[in-house]
Formats: structure tokens, sequence, C-alpha cells
């Protein structure tokens, strides 16, 4: 599909959509845009939660990719579980090359504590860079409220996660809020991760993640005390981290 994704203005097509509803978004990628080959990512976070829902009424067996890391929190295992069998979703579990076992032997323990950035690369960008080549373009549930780093994220670009390898990305609720998410899941009567009861705000794996405390930016929580607010995915964002911001 590289010549669809050259030929298209996204520019233009990303501004179009800023007006659009998620749903419009999501069934432009699903359906007309012409892509063949579409996945979402998710790691079962409320946002994540939306899109899949909007998702699987267009297309019900889009595939779903869950990183599997080894390290995630129970309660986020059992929910991706129940939600799973509840919405009927085509789940791809993503592994890296390394157990929790082995990537101690290889790498010493507790890698997520001396290294993060290092251990993220093994067990998410690794993995998930292999799960994109056999893709066109994919789908995330990014709000640019969440993160400064995520402040500028598009509702479609043209994302390069290897030299040379380009694929379509497609962000349907860059423009919602954290009310919106929240609001979309009580009108569908949609269960949440219990973690967000207990005070998280953005989960990811347990050891890389704490409660966040009143006043603290939503993902204060994901690498508390380091130097890292993303886990190298979203490229654009994790190349923004070492850039000064404008206050």
């Amino acid at each position: 599909m590289q010549i669809l994704i050259d030929d298209l203005s996204i520019q233009e097509l990303s501004e179009r959509f800023e007006r659009a509803q998620p749903a419009d978004v999501l069934r432009w990628a699903l359906v007309d845009s012409g892509l063949e080959r579409v996945a979402i990512a998710s790691a079962f976070q409320a946002e994540g939660t939306c899109v899949m829902h909007m998702a699987v009424q267009i297309r019900p067996d889009v595939p779903i990719l869950f990183l599997e890391t080894g390290f995630h929190f129970a309660e986020t295992l059992g929910y991706k579980e129940r939600l799973s069998e509840r919405l009927g979703l085509n789940v791809i579990e993503l592994v890296g090359d390394y157990t929790e076992d082995t990537q101690a032997a290889a790498f010493g323990p507790r890698l997520f504590e001396r290294d993060p950035s290092r251990c993220c690369e093994l067990n998410k960008v690794l993995p998930f860079n292999r799960a994109l080549r056999g893709l066109d373009g994919w789908i995330t549930s990014m709000r640019r409220d969440s993160a400064w780093t995520r402040a500028n994220a598009p509702i479609v670009e043209a994302y390069e996660h290897e030299p040379g390898l380009r694929l379509l990305k497609v962000n349907p609720i860059a423009n919602w809020t954290k009310p919106q998410v929240w609001a979309y899941l009580r009108e569908h009567d949609i269960p949440h991760n219990p973690l967000y009861d207990l005070g998280y705000a953005s989960i990811g794996c347990a050891p890389c993640t704490r409660m966040v405390f009143p006043g603290e930016d939503e993902r204060a929580g994901r690498w508390s005390g380091q130097m890292k607010t993303e886990c190298g995915i979203h490229v654009g964002e994790t190349r923004r981290q070492a850039e000064p911001r404008a206050d």
C-alpha cells in the first residue's frame, strides 16, 4: 500500500477528520481507505476500550494487537479477558524474545529499573515493529491532552517505523478529552480496568506504573522518577521528549 500512502494528502485528510466523529474516522480506516491490512494497538486502557468498541461494530474481526510484556498487572490481564469475551475481540498477543527470567539472565535483574528504555525496547518496540511489517496501517487511542509529548498528534499521519517502511497511522480520538472518554464508557455501559478505581490514571507494566496524586499530569505515574514518558512505539512523541519545552 506504499502508493496509497504516498498519493494521499495526509495533512488535508487529517484536517478534514478534525471535524469528524471518531466512528467515522474508524470507518474510513477500516473500510473506505483501501488499506487491506489494518490493526488496532491497545493496552486495554479506557481510551483503547472506546476505540475497540467502535471498531468492532464496523469490522468485528479487526485484529487487536496487545503487547504481552510479562510485566502486566493481574487486573489488566483479567480485564482484557473479560472485555475480549464481551466484545468478541480478535486479540493477537505480541511477545518479545525474552521471558522475565531469561531477560534477567541476559541483562541482569530488574532491567526495568536500571534501564527502562532498554526494557521497553525488548518487550514493546521490537515485537511491535515486527507486527507492523505485516500491516498497511494501524490505529491508536492516543489523546492530545493526556501528555505534552502527544499534544501535536494528528488524526492521520504517515508513520515510518523502520527506514523505508511507511504505513498509515490513525489516531481517531486524538482530539478527545479525558471526560469524553469516560462519558462514552458510561453511555455504552462498558466496564473499565479496576485499577482506575484505585487511583491509576495511565496503566502500563506493573513495575513502571504508580498511582497519580491530585494535581499531577495524567501520565506522571508512568516511569516515575525517570526522564521518560513514552515507551518508544510512538517514535515522534519519543523524539520530542529530548526537545526543550516552550513554556
